[in-house]
């Protein structure tokens, strides 16, 4: 049985405040074509769906054209939330878009039942886990102790009953201990959202979302397929692609991916301000339509930089500069950037440069407390 696994189309966003809808129609074509070309049983589709809780009518306009597009083709999908979609609205209609092949998994109720599929091979189970917090699995099992996301996780999986000498598969939006995280995704305070990947031992093969980079967690079929597109600078150097699993017998499952070419790439160039202008007119640059970031080695800032540089690189999103200035009094400290650190660690610095002394130990432990609770009670 072969599905194709995607996740984290993040339909509306907005990178640098420029849109991405007409990359992401692009997209979702090639995605199609791909789609057609290796004929797969089922399209995965794990979570982060749309870019935020309420998603623009154009986004939700690219996301029906795109499944009724699948349907029309023959193909099953099956649709889970993520941690930036509203559970409600993704699970909107669904058993009315079951007649059409489109499975959409419903908000958490503590229950989640199998999709039966058949094969040469027997019946393959499918298991559809939307984004959950500990808060949402306690309000389920109130008389099981859930601290964290493991006992969160690992309480779901136990009460759906998976029966491990069948095929099974799970397609689920979490972070797994272990991944690599990027710039464009969510940090949790203290990695509380963290999800230890022996949660997932009864599975033959787990299609995740959350992570933007493609790559897989403790054994190959613990999965992130990764995003279509890239949505931050930090993701410049990924190769962005489908996954294609396919599932023989109990035990042999073979994954590949199949690349994917986005409409304009996100680039980071980097130079003086002679060096970049030569390359863009003389050079041959193929970076003239490309999303991109410009770091300036000058030692003197450039008057009018930015749109002196837009008419060779129509989409300068980003400019900055690398010299002895910036290096002395912009260096941030301990070496990280902003975006690298988590909400705990720039308080801690706010309040180090606010008061001139570091927090004590009950002031940490008692923020600390304070943002997981913020961040778990998050609708």
């Amino acid at each position: 049985m072969k599905f194709i696994h995607l996740s984290d189309l993040h339909l509306g966003k907005r990178v640098n405040e420029c849109s991405m809808l007409e990359d992401q129609q692009y997209i979702l074509n090639e995605i199609l074509r791909i789609v057609e070309e290796e004929a797969p049983d089922g399209i995965l589709l794990a979570g982060d769906i749309y870019d935020k809780s309420m998603p623009s009518a154009e986004a939700v306009a690219l996301l029906d054209d795109f499944l009724v597009r699948l349907s029309r083709m023959g193909q099953k999908v099956f649709v889970i939330s993520g941690n930036h979609d509203s559970a409600e609205r993704v699970a909107f209609g669904g058993r009315l878009m079951e007649g059409s092949g489109v499975y959409l998994a419903p908000v958490y109720d503590g229950k989640v039942e199998p999709i039966e599929l058949e094969d040469g091979y027997g019946t393959v189970r499918l298991w559809l886990l939307p984004f959950v917090k500990p808060i949402h699995v306690r309000h389920c099992f109130p008389d099981r102790e859930i601290t964290s996301y493991t006992d969160a996780l690992a309480t779901a999986v136990e009460a759906m009953g998976v029966d491990p000498s069948e095929r099974n598969v799970l397609v689920t939006h979490q972070f797994v201990t272990g991944a690599s995280r990027c710039d464009s995704e969510d940090i949790a305070v203290g990695g509380t959202d963290n999800v230890d990947v022996s949660v997932f031992d009864p599975f033959d093969y787990v299609a995740l979302g959350h992570i933007h980079g493609p790559q897989y967690v403790g054994r190959e079929t613990v999965r992130y397929c990764g995003t279509p597109l890239k949505y931050s600078f930090s993701e410049a150097k990924h190769h962005k692609s489908v996954t294609v699993v396919e599932l023989g017998q109990k035990g042999d499952v073979q994954i590949r991916t199949v690349p994917l070419r986005p409409l304009r790439d996100l680039v980071e160039l980097r130079g003086t301000y002679e060096e970049l202008t030569f390359k863009g007119f003389y050079g041959g640059t193929s970076y003239r339509d490309d999303y991109v970031h410009i770091t300036l080695t000058d030692e003197d800032d450039v008057p009018d930089a930015v749109g002196r540089l837009r008419v060779i690189y129509r989409n300068l999103m980003k400019l900055d500069y690398d010299n002895l200035r910036t290096r002395t009094n912009l260096s941030p400290v301990g070496g990280a950037s902003v975006e690298q650190k988590d909400p705990l660690e720039l308080l801690e610095e706010f309040y180090r440069i606010q008061n001139g002394q570091p927090m004590s130990e009950e002031q940490r432990k008692l923020a600390k407390e304070l943002m997981e609770d913020i961040w778990e009670g998050e609708a």
